[in-house]
């Protein structure tokens, strides 16, 4: 082979990986690495709700006994469900002094009267009513949300139940009732009147 052709095909392996050959095929693109990062869960649902209350007929937030929450008292309940948990907290302010009270989340909306909220919302539901079983009217099946007042009529309470709401029920209000939540047998979840309640879109 004559130099000058030679030196060619030499040069041209550099390029083409041999003398006339095809361009070398280039090597695969590596896939791009798992993201490890996690972004807000779209499960998850946040509620906060702030009413002041008012005299019945109301609207979404009604006083029943006026002694013991004024009208324009108010009330904040929030709400952060997923990843079977939830966990509802209620602050309060304006209501009587140094005096502790029931509450829980009940199955309806409020309404004019304090049964219109209906009965405690239950994950798993009693099949009696009034519901005043412990293995049903607990804090682990229910909404319990009792608080004390402070000097300036303020108070607040935080609870957290291992469960999600049902795709086919949530809770609809919070009802303030007029004594704390018993536990004994025949009156488990039982608190005196219904003295105000605040319509939660839970």
């Amino acid at each position: 082979m004559p130099f000058p052709r030679l030196l060619a095909c030499l040069l041209a392996a550099f390029a083409l990986s041999g003398c006339g050959g095809a361009p070398p095929t280039a090597p695969a693109s590596a896939p791009p690495a798992a993201s490890t990062a996690e972004g807000p869960s779209a499960s998850v649902r946040n509620v906060s709700v702030s009413r002041t209350f008012a005299a019945p007929p109301g609207g979404d937030a009604v006083t029943y006994d006026q002694e013991l929450v004024p009208v324009g008292a108010r009330a904040t309940v929030t709400a952060e469900e997923g990843g079977d948990r939830t966990t509802v907290g209620l602050e309060v302010s304006g209501l009587q002094p140094n005096r502790r009270y029931g509450a829980h989340a009940h199955a309806k909306p409020c309404g004019a009267e304090g049964t219109d909220a209906g009965p405690h919302f239950q994950l798993q539901q009693d099949p009696v009513s009034p519901s005043v079983d412990p293995a049903y009217a607990n804090p682990e099946n229910e909404i319990w949300l009792d608080f004390e007042t402070d000097a300036a009529g303020a108070g607040e309470a935080t609870t957290t139940v291992a469960w999600d709401f049902p795709a086919d029920r949530r809770a609809q209000s919070v009802i303030i009732h007029a004594m704390p939540t018993s536990t004994e047998a025949g009156k488990a979840g039982t608190a005196g009147d219904r003295a105000a309640c605040i319509t939660v879109a839970f």
